[in-house]
């Protein structure tokens, strides 16, 4: 009897991955394009050529080494998108230690859990972004840092934690100055970045990125140099990206998207990668596509809705546009056909993964369709592997929805220091399971149809609810709480808490927000509270979010609909 075509896909490919590591690979690019500019960032007016940004990692990486840090230590980055953060970036990578990426938006509990799940030895940090005071909070924490000489570090919260370098040019006790530490280095320290780019290894660990998890707390996935080295090359070469291209990427470079798909890119690529600004503004943004001739250019939904409904889009130059990516949150074909007529971007491309696989794993192409553009993320990265699976993880026939998995040189070593979690993840036959749920055609293309697990993504940011809730129950009036994604135009999603509250309790949305106000990351507080008595639940007891966010999304436009009047 003959059987159905099963969901599996393998990315062939003629062109070789790289077998080498970061830094090998950027000093080949130094001196390869050694006058071309690497990168700018916009609002500190900086510009480096390749060569100066070599000079300049190297100086880094000899002075880190020379503080007595070695080939595996962990050094964190608490940082908004800045030249320091990219030569941290390579100078960590040359001296083999593994970059730590920790969210600008982290506060005190979420620092100390991140700092503390890798044992970071280093920490290199912003003085403050936004409404955060980096240097106030490590205080909170640490309050030995004032009486501690730097580099002596002794913290009872922060055990591991001995080393503390600030990016601003500003004296503070406890801490170096990032520009002191770039003069450290001595001819013996330079001698032994030389002796590292023959030590290190690919498939050595150089990058611990955090995913939120499910059970409350967030995981640390640790990416190999071949991992994200490859990631990058193979996403440029799908996008089309060329030496000498102009790529804008308003993407916060501790995002895995941020990191690889643009800074690495560029390095693997030939490319020059504009940053406009510490965060994302639109205006920004604008002026750094038109000041700075862009012609690629990369984000999540919400960053091209924001340029095409900015009132003065018209006045700025992006005719150079041309091609770019989009991730992070499905794409309308509103705005999909929006950017090809009103940028010009018709070579853009749809990227889909997560950070455990580097992070693309599937993408469309530049010839690929419009339709395919919008109803697909596309197909198979060259060199990884994808398949669709039941649940009892038995491959289905094309057309039928499944659990998408994704395996090849793209996914991840594992959980730092986490074997169970790791096993959950990854099964035997090194399948990384995403969570995703989704459908594989004829032609090899990828439909998301929704997904296992409850993550919401909000304007690229992945917001796990159980995160959330074990939050919220802290409250002391909160009995029960259910956090769950609605559909919102801007966003993609946003965050609602339905919320039972203990007899005899009373608490209003205000109040429910200003709890979570400076305690948790403000991407996570809840746009919608609601109280309820009960949740909609199945004849075994189990709650049923899907049926509470089409209740909420009726409610939402309802009420829409109520205002308009």
């Amino acid at each position: 009897m003959a059987t159905r075509p099963l969901s599996y896909a393998h990315g062939g490919s003629a062109t070789p991955l790289r077998h080498e590591t970061i830094g090998v690979c950027f000093d080949n690019a130094a001196a390869r394009w050694a006058d071309r500019e690497a990168f700018v960032v916009c609002d500190q007016g900086a510009r480096f050529t390749f060569a100066e940004m070599k000079r300049a990692v190297d100086q880094l990486a000899a002075g880190l080494i020379a503080l007595g840090l070695q080939p595996g230590d962990r050094v964190g980055i608490w940082s908004p998108n800045n030249a320091a953060w990219v030569l941290t970036q390579y100078a960590t990578a040359k001296a083999g230690l593994i970059m730590v990426n920790i969210n600008p938006a982290y506060r005190l509990a979420e620092l100390e859990y991140a700092l503390n799940k890798v044992e970071c030895r280093a920490l290199i940090t912003a003085d403050r972004f936004k409404t955060s005071d980096y240097l106030g909070m490590l205080r909170a924490l640490a309050p030995e840092i004032d009486t501690s000489p730097p580099g002596q570090l002794q913290s009872g919260r922060l055990p591991h934690l001995r080393l503390l370098i600030h990016i601003a040019d500003t004296d503070e006790p406890g801490f170096l100055r990032l520009s002191d530490v770039q003069g450290l280095g001595g001819a013996l320290d330079f001698a032994r970045l030389e002796e590292l780019a023959e030590v290190l290894q690919p498939d050595d660990p150089i990058n611990i990125q955090y995913t939120s998890g499910t059970t409350g707390s967030p995981k640390a996935a640790t990416l190999t140099h071949h991992n994200i080295l490859n990631n990058a090359f193979v996403t440029g070469e799908c996008m089309g990206v060329v030496e000498g291209d102009r790529y804008c990427m308003p993407l916060p470079l501790y995002h895995c998207g941020g990191m690889v798909c643009g800074s690495l890119l560029g390095v693997v690529r030939g490319a020059t990668i504009i940053y406009p600004c510490e965060g994302f503004d639109t205006m920004a943004l604008l002026h750094a596509v038109a000041d700075e001739r862009c012609n690629v250019l990369g984000g999540v939904p919400t960053v091209f809705i924001g340029m095409l409904n900015h009132p003065e889009f018209g006045r700025f130059d992006v005719s150079r546009l041309r091609k770019g990516l989009i991730g992070g949150a499905p794409c309308p074909v509103e705005i999909m056909r929006r950017l090809i007529d009103d940028l010009g971007m018709r070579d853009i491309c749809i990227v889909y993964g997560m950070t455990e696989t580097s992070p693309v794993s599937v993408q469309t192409v530049p010839t690929d369709t419009l339709e395919q553009r919008v109803s697909t993320v596309g197909r198979v990265q060259p060199h990884a592997e994808v398949k669709i699976v039941d649940i009892q993880g038995r491959t289905v026939p094309l057309g039928v929805q499944g659990e998408i998995c994704t395996r090849g040189y793209l996914v991840m070593q594992g959980y730092w220091n986490s074997a169970r979690e790791t096993a959950e993840a990854i099964d035997r036959a090194r399948w990384m399971h995403t969570g995703d749920l989704g459908t594989m055609d004829q032609k090899g293309y990828i439909a998301i149809t929704g997904r296992s697990k409850d993550m919401v993504i909000r304007g690229g940011e992945n917001i796990y609810p159980r995160e959330v809730e074990e939050f919220l129950y802290e409250h002391p009036a909160v009995a029960d709480v259910q956090v769950f994604g609605v559909p919102d135009k801007v966003y993609g999603e946003e965050l609602c808490a339905w919320i039972r509250l203990k007899e005899g309790a009373t608490a209003t949305e205000d109040d429910i927000k200003a709890f979570c106000r400076g305690r948790i990351t403000h991407f996570k507080i809840p746009r919608y509270v609601r109280f309820v008595e009960s949740y909609p639940m199945t004849v075994t007891g189990k709650v049923q979010k899907f049926v509470m966010r089409e209740m909420m999304a009726k409610q939402l436009e309802s009420e829409k609909a109520t205002a308009s009047v």
